[in-house]
């Protein structure tokens, strides 16, 4: 591995070699860059992109496209407050113009109430939806009385509103999050150039980001959806800025060693290549663990998410070293680093939280434990799953149309179950679901495929489609409908979908979380040669997991107000919390480990924290800013994501990493490294002081070296 980070090093720090690096990536972007403006051709907005694969409801959605009235889709206009039977009426021949060719708009339908009428109005799904919502609600809207409300809402409503959701997403989360981090970067290197060296970086990384998921999708079957392609830029920014500071950290200190900045280049690239490479291998790999999950969704931004770490590595190893060497010392300007004077100030806060932690560290990791534990707790009153209405932060016109629809109508008129049956047993199907409690009607007729060989039922709940009663309803339809010999009946529509993601979402978490874990801990063994340093840093990302659930779960509660958590989260947040978590453990811990080899444990433990201390506080910060940028999205899942990570992200930085960890090191002493090498020669002190000797095969720094 170090021969291998050797030829690395020496690639984009040469005096040719930087020219030749900068100018392959120009190539690359001038000639790749149109695809990067492709992704979106390539993303699946089906309702199946969302579903577990080999669902019940997914497979209704296939078998719905063999229907010639699969291309109708119904959007629900209604009408509430005095004089509304005359606006409804006068609007249902203007929406006649808008219906698919052959169907027919429903005439106004009152409520039992008499207080709300209902409209159908059948469109053509291949058209362009959203144009026709969007003349629906401004038909709906002209010329309404005084108190009279009309809300468009249905299937083409909320899918309309979905759309327009994240037809913004990427350009609001690219120019958040530019700008969230330029921001940062200017705090942190408090230089007018500096940082625009990562930001131009991460730009190439973006591009090759855009590019390689392009083409993967295209022609390798890669799953990409409208979610995992904003969330990908996100990450590609986050990860990317946190290499680009530990690198840079790195080569300012060794231009105070060294005259040559090719040379401090050089052995920057070095010592700090096997800590960014673990770092992104463990994100990628842990990422793609997110393959076995079963949602759709969830794959596709674990797949999709590690291609985007895999770039920002590669672009972080090499374009911008070739910059930084290009560039010279100035551009450190004004806090230039001047060979031979010394690489940091003396006594800086960093190396008083070690003496603080090294005067008690029993009683430091035991108070942070503690700390953690207590947030943890309040993940277990964490209420979990989202109805459609509380999907939104700021409620669109569909949910406001289907909550009137609730309050007046069976609460699944709007939106009914979809039964698929062999068309010889529709008639006993019919009748059985007829039967099940929690059924409001059975759609009279039903459509048939172009063949006759399969019909379609529409199935009205009585109970909100969002409602734990209609999911509670579904699956009795289904034991129901399945009990019918030879029908191969099949029940799908919003409420089974909904009913199947939760189910999956439990079992993906049972599934992934084990192998994520063991991914993570192979990684940590590798790096740090080591058994029992592996296992802790684990337990300590897991603890401030479930810190960080619980502090979440208590500002969605009491500051931000939300119903409840989105049954992705708890996966998700877990893949991205112990993946981007155990970043900061890698380059403290790597650190760490290079200065015992030379200084002893102790020392080494407290010249590590010391010496990446302002590095990794800044990249937590930054990492936990861009995710940040979630929590002002419309939709609750993203912004509880957004949440769930940030506040995770600093408790690793500023408690995990800067306290629990060296103080656990500290108190097992060289316990820490059992059973490695490390361990033995730290248990070989002669005269009992922190000098060690070098083990076999490990390098030995020049004695006028700090950390």
């Amino acid at each position: 591995m170090r021969p291998l980070f050797r030829r690395i090093a020496r690639s984009p720090s040469g005096p040719r070699a930087t020219w030749l690096v900068l100018a392959a990536w120009l190539i690359l972007a001038m000639a790749l860059g149109p695809l990067a403006g492709k992704l979106g051709d390539v993303e699946d907005t089906s309702a199946n992109a969302f579903l577990p694969r080999g669902a019940e409801s997914a497979r209704v959605n296939t078998a719905l496209e063999k229907f010639r009235t699969d291309t109708v889709m119904p959007a629900v206009v209604v009408y509430t407050g005095e004089g509304a039977r005359a606006k409804a009426t006068d609007d249902t021949a203007a929406f006649q113009k808008l219906a698919a060719p052959g169907e027919r708009v429903t005439p106004p339908v009152p409520s039992d109430d008499g207080e709300a009428l209902l409209t159908v109005v059948p469109l053509d799904s291949e058209d362009e939806i959203t144009d026709r919502i969007d003349e629906l609600r401004r038909i709906a809207d002209a010329h309404a009385p005084p108190g009279v409300d009309a809300e468009v809402g249905g299937p083409a409503g909320s899918l309309t509103d979905g759309v327009a959701v994240f037809d913004s997403l990427d350009s609001t989360l690219m120019i958040a999050t530019g700008i969230v981090v330029a921001v940062l970067l200017l705090l942190t290197y408090r230089s007018p150039v500096l940082w625009l060296f990562p930001l131009l970086s991460v730009g190439f990384a973006a591009v090759l980001t855009q590019v390689g998921t392009y083409v993967l999708a295209r022609y390798a079957g890669l799953p990409v959806d409208p979610q995992s392609a904003g969330i990908l830029m996100v990450l590609v920014f986050g990860v990317g800025t946190d290499y680009a500071l530990l690198l840079i950290a790195r080569y300012r200190e060794e231009l105070h060693r060294h005259e040559d900045r090719h040379t401090a280049m050089r052995i920057a690239l070095r010592r700090s290549g096997p800590a960014i490479l673990a770092s992104a291998g463990t994100i990628a790999v842990g990422l793609a663990c997110l393959a076995l999950a079963d949602i759709n969704s969830s794959r596709s931004l674990g797949l999709v998410g590690a291609v985007g770490v895999v770039c920002a590595y590669l672009a972080m190893i090499t374009v911008l070293p070739a910059l930084l060497v290009i560039a010279g010392r100035w551009v450190f300007w004004p806090f230039v680093p001047r060979h031979g004077t010394p690489a940091r100030k003396e006594h800086t806060v960093w190396e008083r939280v070690g003496a603080a932690v090294a005067r008690r560290p029993r009683w430091s990791w035991l108070m942070s434990v503690a700390v953690t534990g207590v947030l943890a707790l309040s993940a277990f009153g964490v209420s979990m799953g989202l109805t459609q209405s509380e999907m939104y932060q700021d409620k669109p016109e569909s949910v406001v149309a289907q909550e009137r629809i609730s309050a007046h109508f069976p609460s699944g008129a709007s939106d009914p179950a979809k039964i698929v049956t062999a068309s010889a047993t529709a008639a006993r199907v019919r009748a059985a679901a007829a039967d099940v409690a929690g059924v409001a009607r059975v759609e009279p007729g039903g459509d048939r495929t172009p063949g006759g060989e399969l019909t379609q039922l529409s199935v009205v709940l009585k109970d909100a489609p969002d409602s734990t009663a209609a999911k509670d309803t579904v699956d009795a339809l289904r034991d129901a409908v399945h009990a019918v010999d030879g029908a191969n009946a099949l029940v799908g529509g919003t409420t089974a979908q909904t009913l199947d993601t939760q189910r999956a979402a439990d079992t993906d978490l049972k599934t992934v979380v084990p192998v994520v874990l063991l991914v993570v801990l192979a990684v940590l063994i590798g790096l740090l040669r080591a058994l029992v340093a592996p296992l802790l840093l684990l337990a300590t990302v897991v603890l401030s997991y479930g810190a960080a659930l619980g502090a979440s779960n208590l500002l969605f509660e009491h500051v931000l107000g939300f119903a409840g958590v989105d049954w992705s989260i708890p996966l998700m947040g877990f893949v991205f919390l112990v993946a981007l978590g155990i970043d900061y453990n890698i380059f403290l811990m790597h650190r760490v480990r290079e200065e015992a080899v030379r200084l002893g444990h102790t020392r080494g433990v407290l010249e590590g924290l010391t010496s990446t201390g302002g590095v990794i506080t800044s990249a937590g910060i930054v990492l936990a800013a861009t995710f940040a940028v979630f929590a002002g999205l419309p939709l609750v899942t993203m912004a509880q994501m957004g949440v769930l990570v940030g506040i995770g992200v600093l408790l690793d930085t500023f408690l995990v990493r800067t306290v629990l960890v060296p103080a656990l090191a500290l108190d097992l002493g060289r316990w820490f490294w059992w059973p490695g090498r490390l361990f033995r020669a730290l248990g070989r002190r002669p005269d009992g002081t922190d000098e060690v000797p070098v083990p076999s095969g490990e390098p030995r720094p020049a004695a006028h070296e700090p950390a």
